[in-house]
């Protein structure tokens, strides 16, 4: 009788060794599944820390605080005032401030010391010469297309049907200055047109030559399809086949000196986001 106890016992204790065993080796597994998570999470930390940037190319923009100050072309006006505003509801303690002008005159004021974080240009080569001076960060992208656009009044009491009708007697015409993106746009149509006029006034930027129009002192002016879509209340447009040799590239960069380098980063990301193009080609202008 003990010796079947004792045999009893026996199997139970290699029983209970053997589920023991059993017990460790799923610890094990686990411990090591736990150990793969932990370091494929810190991995992921590391890649993409908390808080830090997006990529430009994710659309994504990093958080931002602080006076954002931003140097645009006089066409980016409404959306850009826009944008601006979406930007710092998005990044509480942002402020956006703008000086809208003709691309040329923003990219000297820059080269000479003017204080700003981000240059938004009509052309790629207003843009070159703050980049050829050094004071661009980074490589500038293009984020827009525009095209130009024939802006007359309301009604077009002039029955201005295309460029040849600009060259008419009597048709007072305003242009922006060669100088001006807007302006060397206009000489590349015209030329591409076969065709030449001389101006009653050539404007340091595109709004001084849509607000001759609406005034009444000029029968036409060349502006961007996107000047004439926001001025629908008071101007008509008219287009005209050689604009599409005349397309400009507007590229946007953060700039070297920029007082607030976070914040001019991320401008610049949002204004390549879903979001900005969506508010962008809303206003007419085209995507890159």
């Amino acid at each position: 009788m003990s010796i079947c106890t004792t045999g009893t016992t026996r199997r139970l204790a290699v029983a209970a060794a053997a589920a023991l065993a059993l017990s460790l080796g799923v610890t094990a597994c686990g411990s090591d599944g736990g150990t793969s998570g932990s370091t494929a999470s810190t991995a992921a930390t590391a890649a993409n820390p908390a808080g830090s940037p997006a990529s430009a190319g994710s659309g994504t923009a990093p958080k931002a605080s602080g006076t954002i100050t931003v140097f645009a072309a006089a066409s980016l006006k409404e959306t850009f005032t826009e944008l601006g505003k979406k930007f710092e509801a998005a990044n509480p303690g942002s402020k956006v401030t703008f000086n809208f002008g003709g691309s040329s005159t923003l990219a000297s004021s820059i080269n000479s010391g003017a204080p700003a974080d981000v240059f938004a240009a009509a052309s790629p080569a207003t843009m070159k010469t703050v980049a050829d001076a050094g004071g661009a960060s980074g490589q500038p992208t293009t984020f827009v297309k525009n095209t130009l656009t024939i802006a007359v009044p309301k009604g077009n009491p002039k029955h201005i049907a295309g460029l040849k009708d600009l060259t008419a007697s009597g048709v007072k015409v305003a242009l922006c200055a060669k100088e001006v993106p807007c302006g060397a746009a206009a000489l590349t149509a015209l030329k591409a047109a076969g065709l030449e006029l001389t101006p009653v006034t050539l404007e340091q930027d595109v709004k001084g030559a849509l607000t001759k129009v609406e005034l009444g002192e000029v029968d036409a002016s060349l502006v961007y399809k996107t000047d004439v879509q926001a001025d629908a209340a008071k101007i008509d447009g008219v287009t005209f086949p050689e604009a599409d040799k005349a397309v400009n590239d507007y590229p946007i960069a953060a700039l070297a000196k920029a007082p607030n380098k976070d914040g001019a980063a991320a401008f610049v990301t949002y204004v390549q986001s879903p979001e900005a193009k969506q508010v962008l080609t809303a206003a007419g202008f085209q995507a890159p």
